[in-house]
């Protein structure tokens, strides 16, 4: 039998032992409550941010198509800059007419929009091959195309569509676009314009830069000359006088894409992307059918110092008030 002492000891350690499991439990339980109170705290933060980019959306859409030509926002990349209940947003407008539309857009449009790209030329040449053999509605190869056999090579379970791409992002499906390719070439496609050339007058700077930039640039320098040159007739004279915002804002049949970022404290950054165009089946002022809308979770940020250049500032006041 154990003497007294021995008992004590026992019971002492039992003690010890206790009060450290104790201790780790408590431990455990004060670090997931307060890793818990950390996610509580950012998804707060990520709504109520979300929430102003919402609301930059909605001050957007009736910016764009302001009643006063000479308050209108324009449609080009700008950026312009709010202040909203403590946070600050910033806006860009794209009229889609002045991107890249790959649907539509030839062969040498393509290799011009893949010469922003940082690949060799050789890889561009086959991209642009895949793209047109994606969206053609026949099998046949393009010189360093891809259609059906050329997927299944590539362990692919899928293959081409052989018809128009339905958004930018299936793009990415491509034999040989891998997702740097696709964020590099992304502010300069789009699948709603519709034209086979790019509208110089309200493409953004960056579409303009790749176009003035390739080695074939001239056929577009030679384009806007030729619509600079261009004598009106009484018809169309009024219309041709009429500033950029005034046509971009007048043209119902157009499309745009919004991007609206917010931000707290220069935290809880949080972006949406907003494609729209005007309804034309409705007479009611303001109405607008959405094409397209995604929480951006990548990409640039229009806080950057390179977007700066893009910013547009009042006379009168550093950012506006809401």
């Amino acid at each position: 039998m154990m003497n007294s002492k021995t008992q004590s000891g026992l019971a002492l350690v039992i003690v010890i032992w206790v009060l450290s499991l104790l201790t780790i439990m408590a431990g455990s339980f004060a670090l997931t409550t307060r890793r818990e109170t950390t996610v509580i705290s950012a998804l707060k933060d990520n709504a109520e941010t979300l929430s102003v980019a919402e609301t930059g959306l909605t001050i957007a859409r009736h910016m764009l198509f302001l009643a006063d030509k000479d308050k209108r926002w324009l449609a080009d990349g700008s950026i312009y800059p709010l202040q909203f209940h403590g946070a600050e947003i910033r806006i860009r407008i794209f009229s889609e007419q002045g991107k890249i539309d790959i649907n539509t857009a030839d062969e040498v449009l393509l290799m011009k929009m893949m010469g922003s790209t940082s690949e060799e030329l050789d890889k561009q040449q086959e991209l642009v091959a895949a793209i047109i053999d994606w969206r053609d509605n026949d099998d046949r190869v393009h010189i360093n195309g891809a259609e059906k056999q050329q997927y299944e090579d590539a362990g692919l379970a899928y293959q081409p569509a052989n018809k128009d791409f339905q958004i930018i992002e299936e793009i990415q499906m491509v034999l040989g676009m891998n997702d740097t390719i696709f964020q590099q070439i992304k502010p300069l496609i789009t699948v709603y314009s519709g034209n086979a050339e790019v509208n110089l007058k309200v493409a953004s700077e960056e579409v303009l830069q790749v176009l003035t930039d390739s080695e074939s640039s001239d056929d577009f320098s030679q384009q806007e000359q030729d619509n600079n040159e261009i004598q009106p007739t009484d018809s169309v004279s009024a219309e041709l006088e009429q500033t950029d915002a005034e046509k971009i804002s007048n043209d119902t049949d157009s499309v745009y894409t919004i991007i609206s970022q917010a931000r707290f404290y220069e935290d809880a950054e949080v972006g949406i992307r907003m494609t729209i165009t005007k309804a034309v089946d409705t007479n009611q002022a303001g109405s607008f059918q959405v094409l397209d809308y995604q929480q951006l979770y990548q990409g640039v940020s229009l806080f950057s110092d390179e977007m700066e250049q893009f910013l547009v500032i009042a006379e009168d006041e550093s950012e506006q008030e809401y």
